[in-house]
């Protein structure tokens, strides 16, 4: 900025009041500033902006130890901040200590902006947290994101994926499909809306089922025995997530329904466990480093150009077919 100031003949805050877009200087020194400044190839220093606006370089990230995706999360969180000169600050999500408070504390060690994983908190909450600090909920979808807000979302496409598991299944030769939901987890409003659109889509109204269940192993596993305690198994279930899918898979393979060949099982998430050589689940592929990517850039852009319109990032599913799943035994 030194350099442009002093080959325009201006002094160094009228340079910056230009580059800013702030009223103050004529058209023609305008103009003139704006081309010396391109063609020596000034770039604005983002951290000096910061520090001038007394902003911190730390994102705090809330998440939910106890799903895989999310660790997955947060090990490319840390590599994408830092290559923008920015530090992460971790708090946990646990039974006992709500989102509230995981914020709260996040908030009290100064940091600039949030990454939220796996929250479940109302729409509203979001708004409101948004007007103390830049706000990226991930891997979530919020209605109705508004313009001029430090709110922003990056997530998978959930309904496609949860179609392309479907699509596939039936493509297959599957029709008794039942589906166990993630009750209010992230996503899993998505996801179940998903099933059963693509059901219908398919014409097997009559065989849609939907089981109540949530984003952990316990879960699967009480599924997995009410589906063991009915006169018929389905050909194939989709889980709600990876972790879900793990605890149908335990407890039907301790009580010997073979897996693919009774019971075909689709996951959510392709957290690394799923391709363990004894797990090989088929799951739908979400990427997690490109979400870690856009959420720590979408924070520290709103961080340091304010409110902008409204973001919300939406990455493609994968379908990944591994050793779970086959076509129906007739």
């Amino acid at each position: 900025m030194a350099q442009v100031a002093e080959r325009a003949g201006v002094s160094r805050t009228l340079v910056s009041f230009i580059l800013d877009g702030k009223p103050g200087a004529s058209e023609e020194t305008r103009q003139r500033v704006l081309a010396i400044a391109e063609e020596i190839g000034y770039q604005p220093d983002s951290a000096a902006r910061l520090l001038a606006q007394g902003r911190s370089r730390t994102l705090g990230v809330m998440t939910d130890v106890r799903q895989l995706f999310d660790s997955e999360l947060v090990t490319h969180i840390y590599p994408a901040a830092e290559r923008l000169g920015y530090d992460v600050l971790l708090s946990a999500k646990l039974p006992d200590r709500d989102e509230s408070t995981v914020i709260d504390s996040l908030l009290s060690h100064r940091c600039g902006g949030l990454i939220l994983l796996g929250t479940s908190s109302p729409p509203e909450f979001f708004y409101e947290l948004a007007e103390r600090a830049p706000v990226v909920v991930a891997c979530r979808r919020l209605p109705q994101l508004r313009t001029d807000s430090c709110l922003a979302t990056v997530r998978t496409d959930d309904a496609k994926g949860v179609r392309q598991a479907v699509d596939y299944l039936v493509e297959s030769g599957h029709r008794t499909i039942h589906h166990v939901d993630g009750a209010t987890d992230p996503g899993s409003a998505d996801r179940s809306a998903a099933y059963l659109a693509a059901m219908r889509a398919h014409g097997l109204d009559d065989e849609i089922t939907v089981i109540p269940g949530a984003h952990n192993e316990d879960a699967g596993a009480a599924a997995a025995r009410m589906m063991l305690a009915a006169p018929v198994l389905p050909t194939a279930v989709l889980a709600g997530n990876d972790r879900c899918a793990l605890g149908i898979l335990d407890v039907f393979t301790r009580a010997g329904v073979d897996i693919p060949g009774q019971v075909s099982l689709i996951g959510y998430d392709d957290s690394r466990l799923s391709d363990n050589p004894r797990i090989d689940l088929t799951t739908i592929h979400q990427d997690a480093p490109e979400i870690a990517r856009n959420a720590v850039e979408l924070a520290i852009q709103m961080l340091i150009d304010g409110p902008g319109p409204a973001t919300d990032v939406v990455l493609e599913p994968k379908l990944i077919v591994r050793g779970t799943t086959g076509p129906p035994r007739h």
